[in-house]
């Protein structure tokens, strides 16, 4: 057994000879047990990471680890599910279940799979997969990964298709799943509100690079929202600064007490978001929850 789920260490990846890094030196650990909010903007590398977690990409440079193994010998203890969920078209729902039980006979839970596609789901168990919508593929892509009773959960954008109801009863399947199980998840996503209230740990990439990670409430702890008459912010680490009028508002990462005259609040995750999103350039903060480490480049 191990403490750490996904483990990278200058991990880059860049297709072809000229193409461009889609990774590049990116370096986090996250514990077991979990809930991994994966955020970014689009070609951010979302997608190329949890594809080398799930052993379908080797890595150009570097190293990553899962549950404390390389990705490949860990496969039958992870569940992937991609962001265009690929299942065979022309099975039935049954069938597709049927597979899963097939290819994971040691591990597989039908009561689980079941009930995310006939119970919850409604879906008739005689219909092919070809003749379902976006959302109730979905569905069918979940119960697999759910089924498999994995360790480590990697989900690709998988709320995209679903309407707010089933994406808000399937979230709750899914923490009900983490907490009974220990089940590490790790989730991207593009939609704040999926992630607030649900996840404890913050992967924030862009560019290919590493820009936040560690334990969600650490990280929104180490930035403070400062507004007020104040033009020099020195020495705090400046995210982000807007004025308006002769009012300063800043998301920084406090060194020592704040200016005079400067109100501060608590960011919220959105807040926190969007602040690294328009700033790509700002420092990055790399918190180890176990070792007390912390990456920051001086400024």
């Amino acid at each position: 057994m191990t403490d750490t789920a996904i483990e990278a260490a200058a991990l880059g990846k860049r297709f072809g000879r000229r193409g461009g890094w889609a990774l590049r030196d990116c370096s986090f650990r996250l514990p077991t047990g979990r809930v991994c909010a994966v955020v970014g903007p689009n070609g951010a590398g979302k997608s190329t990471l949890l594809a080398h977690a799930a052993g379908l990409l080797a890595p150009t440079e570097g190293s990553l680890t899962v549950l404390g193994t390389d990705p490949a010998t860990a496969r039958e203890r992870v569940a992937y599910v991609a962001q265009d969920k690929p299942l065979y078209p022309q099975l039935t729902v049954a069938a597709t279940l049927r597979l899963g039980q097939d290819l994971n006979p040691a591990r597989w839970d039908a009561s689980v799979a079941e009930r995310v596609t006939y119970e919850a789901g409604g879906l008739d168990p005689k219909a092919r997969i070809r003749s379902l919508s976006g959302g109730q593929r979905t569905r069918v892509a979940l119960a697999l990964a759910l089924g498999k009773r994995a360790e480590l959960l990697l989900l690709d954008e998988p709320m995209a298709d679903l309407d707010p109801l089933a994406r808000h009863e399937l979230m709750g399947v899914l923490m009900a799943e983490a907490a009974q199980y220990g089940t590490t998840v790790v989730m991207s996503s593009h939609v704040v509100a999926e992630l607030e209230g649900c996840c404890d740990y913050l992967l924030l990439i862009g560019g290919g690079r590493v820009r936040l990670a560690g334990d969600l409430d650490d990280v929104l702890a180490a930035h403070t929202l400062t507004t007020g008459p104040v033009r020099d912010l020195a020495p705090h680490t400046v995210v982000e600064s807007r004025t308006t009028g002769r009012q300063l508002t800043a998301l920084i990462r406090p060194r020592g007490p704040l200016p005079t005259g400067a109100r501060a609040t608590a960011p919220s995750l959105e807040e926190l978001l969007l602040a690294h999103l328009r700033n790509p350039e700002a420092p990055a903060l790399i918190l180890d929850p176990a070792r007390t480490l912390a990456q920051e480049p001086a400024v």
